[in-house]
């Protein structure tokens, strides 16, 4: 979807924003629509290299700045391979572990090419930025710091941010007590190089983001703002962007894109409309029609589809959504034999899988050797019942051999117990 630019004034960014919740905090909220509708800005999000890829907690100000893109204003996406060497003390209870200038180097350059996905650094009207804060912060010795940016905090400021006072019960030490400074040294930087009037970040992130409004000012730096989005949470109470199997990447090599887009079908009615909103560029008469559709049907779970089908191809390509449709529908069809061997591997991620030897092997013993049945006599029952396929066929056969002949890709067979229970068979 193409959204109109700043300079259209029949669209109106920050009432957007709030339509569809991702407005938790403002400052001068007056001050910053009016500056929006008048003229493009420039703004920016930081991103800390904790880890190789960023997460689908990340994702909501990834789109966030490219709302604002789309809108016509321009974003720079900060990567903290400065502060990611210190570590961020919002949201956590606990002193995080400290990498080494190498790891944190490393992962600053995969989130780099991660960002550049989603933003376009190319177009001639508002090309996005990418910066790390290790540009200006590791050639800035302690007094530097100390003198120039750090006599302008008192410790009762400090003391007073959430993200400092709910770790003063179990302890902080100096080296986190100091994120929130460098932070906000980071956004007058890009305010005095890149006329930078608005950090955005999640609501964890107030404290900081304040922290910068206070420096600017100090430093006569211009009037600049500061919105926070909400933390994503879900009605049930667990915690977003994390599946059985662990966080939910947006990087296809931790998290198959099969996986990712199975987390987005299987999104909870009470839900769906809000990440609707949040997740995709919808308008508001298709998320109203989806809406409609959901309450009047909602075993059809068309919401839920769509949510998929546009966040699945937003991170990972129209081809790669493809593909996650094509196993959901041999899995669901039980027809696994139109997959080739990496959708195969990729649509049984995660399922039990046995490797047995190059030869053919009977069904009762691959039932016993899988651990599909606990016993010989289970087994026996199971396949007389029908409750045993190979390859999506249902095997009756008691006796039954299976051949090298039947193997997928000369090397695998799928076996499934009852409707759900999938395990792949890999022979060498």
């Amino acid at each position: 979807m193409t959204q109109p630019t700043a300079t259209n004034q029949t669209f109106d960014l920050l009432e957007d924003l709030e339509y569809r919740g991702l407005v938790h905090q403002v400052t001068h909220r007056e001050g910053l629509h009016e500056k929006l509708q008048k003229e493009p800005i420039t703004l920016y999000c930081g991103f800390d290299p904790t880890a190789d890829s960023l997460h689908i907690g990340s994702l909501l100000p990834i789109l966030c700045l490219m709302r604002f893109q789309k809108a016509g204003h321009n974003p720079i996406a900060l990567v903290g391979g400065g502060t990611g060497l210190i570590g961020d003390p919002s949201g956590r209870t606990s002193e995080r572990s400290l990498n080494t200038d190498e790891t944190v180097a490393s992962w600053t350059a995969s989130l780099q090419r991660q960002l550049s996905r989603f933003l376009d650094f190319d177009t001639q009207a508002n090309p996005a930025k990418l910066v790390s804060n290790y540009d200006w912060l590791a050639s800035m010795n302690i007094i530097s710091f100390l003198r120039d940016v750090g006599k302008y905090f008192t410790v009762n400021y400090m003391l007073a941010k959430d993200s400092v006072d709910s770790r003063l019960a179990n302890g902080i030490s100096f080296t986190e007590f100091s994120y929130m400074i460098m932070q906000a040294y980071d956004f007058s930087v890009l305010r005095e190089q890149h006329d930078c009037a608005l950090q955005i970040g999640g609501s964890d992130q107030w404290g900081n983001i304040t922290a910068g409004l206070d420096l600017i000012g100090k430093l006569g730096g211009g009037e600049s703002f500061g919105l926070t989005m909400p933390l994503v949470t879900k009605s049930d109470g667990k915690k977003f962007g994390k599946s059985e199997s662990g966080a939910i990447w947006l990087d296809s090599s931790k998290t198959s894109v099969y996986t990712f887009y199975q987390f987005w079908i299987n999104t909870d009615d009470s839900d769906v409309i809000k990440f609707l909103k949040y997740f995709t560029f919808l308008s508001r008469e298709r998320i109203a029609e989806l809406e409609a559709e959901l309450q009047a049907h909602p075993e059809k779970r068309a919401a839920q589809r769509e949510l998929a089908r546009e966040v699945t191809r937003l991170v990972h390509g129209a081809d790669a959504l493809a593909s996650a449709e094509k196993i959901t529908e041999a899995l669901f069809s039980g027809d696994v034999t139109q997959l080739n061997e990496a959708e195969l591997v990729e649509a049984l991620e995660g399922m039990p899988t046995v490797v047995l030897a190059d030869e053919e092997i009977a069904l009762m013993d691959l039932l016993i050797a899988a651990k599909a049945a606990p016993s010989k006599r289970q087994a026996r029952q199971d396949i007389e019942s029908g409750a045993v396929y190979i390859n999506g066929e249902r095997n009756t056969a008691v006796d039954a051999v299976l051949t090298k002949e039947q193997r997928l890709h000369n090397q695998y067979l799928v076996l499934r117990r009852g409707k759900k229970n999938y395990y792949l068979v890999r022979f060498e």
